[in-house]
């Protein structure tokens, strides 16, 4: 009996060593060595009005002060001066804002609005030449946003030094600038204090006059100022405190108790923590003699290991459960009826051990149970996870073929043992049981047969699949999982046809694409090697000279067109171009890009029908981006579209929110290929390449539209050629 208890109080002390050890990793660094002004809450409080009492009450600065600080780089004034694009780039987007809007003004008679929007534009353009012209403009403009920036943070600051000094009004200081000389007082630093920090000129209190907390302000406009510009550091002189009876106001003292509190509650279980391990290692043998000894071991030696680790596993949870629980009703709860404190602590410290109690004898025994190499082998391959293992094949990667198959298997098998036993039986086996057997064993045979044969149909179109004979499906028949097989298969081959296609497809746009480069590059460069030589001859007369000279700039335009136009569309299918997103007003840039070629289609002899709507319809977009697949879009219809036929260009406000954009011509070549391939690069509706231009304006216009994730489509009916473009409106 005697052996029962030690072995009892062996066990309880291994569980209170464990404890011990699980708090000490936990929270052992917080109270060793250390006090209640050492712990990382007061730590943390401490740093807090530090940095901020230099910022918000000694070092809080004027607008005057930082404004006086700013500086304006000559970096600052090209960006500002450039951010929407060259002088004329800008000049000629302020007309195009301005222009419908005079336009309208002219043709209702409105003179003193015309005339108001007429001096609006001439000013903004003004400025806009300014900006170009004199540095000192620019730089005024940016040092105003930026004083605007200094304004709204010292607001910030002095808002933010209220709440300051109202949640830390339990802090007294006396400190001295050492600089100027300047004392700054804050309560009474010769009260009886419960904490004190001195600063001396060896060891000052520096601080800056930039609050990290309000730094954000200084960052989140796109005039930004650089806070390295404006920061200041003082040191300082004097003493911080805490006095006694301010600290009892704020809670101080309490956090003081409950750490001290804590503090000997962890020194008492890690020192009793030592001595229970001692005594729970001279008391090892007798625990595990005990332990092994015990009855119910064999009940669960019987069990199969891993339904014994699942116990273990699950026991092992609630035990750290309930050492985790028993953790932070010490460190984190406390109540202030000690008794009923105790008792809340001393139950769960008893359930803690009756839990620790049940996984260490678990343990224990699965130590006993694989302690050798044999006895391991043994239990792993007499498992649950191991038997089945070995009992899975793939007649299981099917379910319902599984079934199928034990079912008729199972049919089979009753049948013919039915059919036996009534041979070898006669009268004596009864004939209902035969009855029975014989119904459900011969349409079990007959299916069983049937899908076999189906199995050995689909196993020879298979074949006929692995050796590219593709024309043909595989039959589906009935609702087995065969037809599921049959159905897959004939994916498959679908898939595989479809991806023949695509890349005897990719071949031969690649293929494609060389002999179109090389045909729109050789061409101007033969003229140009031609006339090269032809210059060479000295007897040419000047007008020739003159002539050819004109021919060969006239190619060599014509060739870098052709290079830039393929260099940009690279640029854009590789995503490696930057785009400057504004809210632009659809309605007025195409009605703008249309109107430049409004002569061009005259000439060709198209009609140009244009459909937009009545108000501004925006979108973000980069503005020089969507200039250029609206030209692209144009460009194409003035090469391309039928003489003496219409174009249509059309503008409107879907009913999904998004801005459609379309151009709807009529095609003087018969288009005859995929019209999406008309995207790729070299590729032109013009087949035998009669017509001026690179083959790159589709695919130009479809990067721009890719880069805005937007979506363009080609429609072709007959030789009514129809370009779709939409984007999300705002």
């Amino acid at each position: 009996m005697l052996k029962k208890w030690r072995t009892l109080l062996a066990l309880l002390c291994l569980i209170w060593a464990v404890f011990s050890i699980f708090t000490f990793t936990r929270v052992g660094y917080q109270y060793i060595g250390k006090s209640y002004f050492q712990s990382e809450n007061f730590q943390h409080e401490i740093d807090n009005f530090q940095s901020q009492l230099g910022p918000l009450v000694l070092n809080l600065p004027t607008a005057d002060d930082l404004k006086s600080k700013i500086e304006v780089t000559q970096d600052e004034i090209e960006d500002h001066r450039n951010y929407y694009g060259s002088l004329g780039e800008q000049i000629d987007n302020i007309k195009a804002q301005y222009e419908s809007r005079i336009q309208e003004a002219t043709n209702v008679n409105a003179t003193d609005l015309k005339t108001k929007l007429e001096k609006e534009r001439d000013e903004k353009i003004k400025d806009i030449t300014a900006n170009f012209e004199d540095d000192e403009h620019v730089r005024k403009k940016i040092l105003a946003q930026k004083e605007e920036v200094i304004d709204q943070y010292v607001k910030a600051a002095k808002d933010e030094a209220k709440s300051f000094v109202k949640n830390y009004n339990y802090w007294s200081y006396e400190l001295t600038n050492t600089d100027t000389g300047k004392i700054y007082r804050s309560g009474d630093v010769s009260e009886s204090s419960t904490y004190k920090i001195r600063y001396t000129p060896q060891h000052p209190l520096t601080t800056w006059n930039i609050s990290d907390n309000l730094s954000h302000i200084f960052y989140r406009t796109d005039t930004s100022v650089e806070t390295e510009t404006l920061r200041e550091t003082s040191d300082y002189t004097g003493t911080i405190t805490i006095s006694k009876k301010s600290a009892q106001l704020a809670g101080i003292m309490e956090g003081y108790e409950q750490f001290t509190r804590n503090q000997y509650i962890f020194f008492f279980i890690w020192i009793t923590g030592i001595l229970a391990a001692v005594f729970a290692w001279k008391g090892r043998k007798e625990v595990l003699q005990v332990v092994q000894g015990i009855k119910e071991k064999e009940a669960l030696a019987r069990m199969k290991i891993d339904f014994q680790l699942i116990i273990l596993f699950i026991s092992g949870c609630i035990y750290w459960a309930a050492s985790e629980i028993t953790f932070e009703s010490i460190e984190y709860h406390y109540q202030n009826n000690y008794v009923s404190y105790v008792l809340d602590f001393l139950f769960k410290v008893g359930v803690l051990f009756i839990v620790g109690i049940l996984f260490y004898v678990q343990l224990i025994w699965l130590y006993d149970r694989v302690n050798t190499a044999k006895k391991l082998e043994g239990n792993l391959k007499s498992s649950y996870l191991w038997a089945l293992g070995d009992s899975m094949t793939d007649l299981f990667i099917n379910r319902s073929i599984a079934l199928h198959s034990i079912v008729m298997i199972s049919a089979a098998f009753f049948g013919g043992g039915s059919l036996v036993a009534s041979i070898l039986m006669g009268s004596r086996f009864p004939v209902l049981v035969l009855g029975i057997c014989t119904i459900i064993g011969v349409p079990s045979l007959v299916v069983f047969l049937s899908r076999m044969g189906y199995l050995n149909r689909i196993m020879k179109d298979t074949k006929d699949m692995a050796e590219g004979r593709l024309n043909r499906d595989v039959q589906i028949i009935g609702k087995s999982p065969l037809k599921e097989h049959a159905e897959n298969l004939n994916h498959l081959r679908e898939g595989v046809r479809t991806s023949m296609h695509e890349q005897a497809k990719s071949e031969r746009l690649k293929t494609e694409l060389i002999t179109n480069v090389s045909h729109d590059l050789r061409t101007p460069l033969t003229s140009i090697i031609t006339y090269t030589d032809l210059l060479k001859n000295p007897d040419i007369t000047e007008e020739e000279r003159k002539q050819y000279i004109h021919i060969l700039d006239k190619k060599s335009e014509r060739l870098k067109v052709l290079i830039e136009d393929l260099f940009e569309v690279s640029k854009m299918a590789s995503g490696n171009i930057e785009l400057h997103r504004s809210r632009v007003d659809l309605t007025q840039l195409i009605q703008q890009a249309v109107g430049e070629h409004e002569e061009d289609l005259v000439q060709a002899h198209l009609d140009l029908r244009i459909t937009k709507p009545n108000e501004p319809l925006y979108a973000y977009v980069d503005g020089q981006k969507w200039w250029r697949l609206i030209d692209n879009l144009i460009v194409n219809v003035l090469k391309y579209a039928l003489e003496g036929t219409r174009v249509y260009v059309t503008l409107k406000r879907t009913a999904d929110g998004d801005a459609e954009f379309t151009v709807k011509n009529v095609a003087k070549y018969e288009i005859s290929e995929d019209a999406e391939e008309l995207f790729e690069r070299f590729k032109r509706a013009d087949a035998s390449r009669h017509t001026e231009g690179s083959g790159l304006g589709l695919a130009i216009a479809q990067s721009i539209v890719d880069l805005h994730d937007a979506r363009m489509s080609i429609d072709v009916d007959g030789d009514l050629f129809k370009v779709i473009v939409r984007i999300p409106a705002v």
